[in-house]
């Protein structure tokens, strides 16, 4: 048995616990947008038993092009993650680009994340350890599971034990990303908890030219997968209307649907914690 990472009283990763949803948009569009998303996926969470994490990104730093949408920024998406944490009483979470973004960061954020094109990036690992909070680091789509060793190596020789790998697919060709579930449990052998991101895993990088493609219809069955193999967390993107999304809408599930979705996975997560 992984184990355990507590987040706060209600909430821990790991051990036999049931998986932890972090979920929300892609990015920050809107106060209002944020509002509504954090309202309805915490009345759903509440409504199905799961524990809930909420995730919007402040800066997209790495889209394809150059005149796509990124966000407001650290200071102003801090200030909305700081409202959404208060106004509904969940954790809240985002990614961080640059070492310089670690300290404000993790003087609003519960968990910090390190995104997959920079998990190997020494500076950005060392200054989000540094913080003290639970520090999620995406596996890079180019690295094999076990190379995150390395990862886990550099955040608890920088002082910080408080460590989750995610799963979010391998480059596969060109455009193109698969899934291997060994990779969750050779994470895991790392002693540490796994997070599976569903929606990231269907992305078609670069699909459209000047911006991402996706197959958000896989995204149900990937984490139906992910829970059998025996998963920690679950990461989605939702939005009330993706294919109006700033950011990833073909890979990002709609926010009228995810009940639907979750309540299979909740079983079978039951299920395999029970045997």
């Amino acid at each position: 048995m992984v184990k355990e990472i507590r987040l706060n009283d209600r909430i821990a990763f790991g051990g036999n616990n049931p998986f932890v949803l972090v979920a929300g948009p892609c990015m920050i569009e809107s106060e209002d947008l944020v509002f509504e998303i954090a309202g309805k996926m915490k009345e759903v969470t509440s409504k199905l038993g799961i524990p809930y994490v909420f995730k919007a990104s402040f800066d997209k730093a790495n889209r394809s092009s150059i005149h796509s949408e990124r966000g407001p920024g650290l200071e102003k998406g801090l200030e909305i993650l700081s409202k959404v944490k208060k106004e509904f009483d969940v954790p809240v979470t985002s990614d961080i680009h640059d070492y310089t973004q670690a300290e404000a960061a993790g003087k609003v954020l519960d968990i910090i994340q390190i995104p997959a094109f920079l998990c190997r990036q020494t500076d950005l690992l060392v200054a989000a350890a540094r913080t003290g909070k639970i520090i999620n680091v995406k596996k890079g789509q180019f690295l094999a599971p076990w190379d995150m060793k390395n990862v886990v190596v550099k955040l608890k020789e920088s002082g910080n034990e408080n460590i989750l790998l995610t799963e979010r697919g391998s480059t596969f060709g060109y455009n193109n990303l698969v899934v291997d579930m060994r990779s969750l449990i050779t994470m895991r052998e790392l002693d540490v908890p796994v997070v599976f991101d569903a929606t990231h895993s269907v992305q078609i990088p670069g699909g459209q030219g000047t911006s991402t493609g996706g197959k958000r219809e896989f995204v149900p069955y990937l984490s139906r997968a992910a829970a059998g193999v025996g998963m920690d967390a679950l990461f989605t993107e939702v939005h009330p209307n993706p294919d109006q999304a700033l950011s990833d809408g073909p890979n990002t599930l709609k926010l009228d649907e995810i009940e639907e979705i979750l309540k299979p996975i909740v079983e079978i997560d039951r299920l395999v914690k029970s045997l």
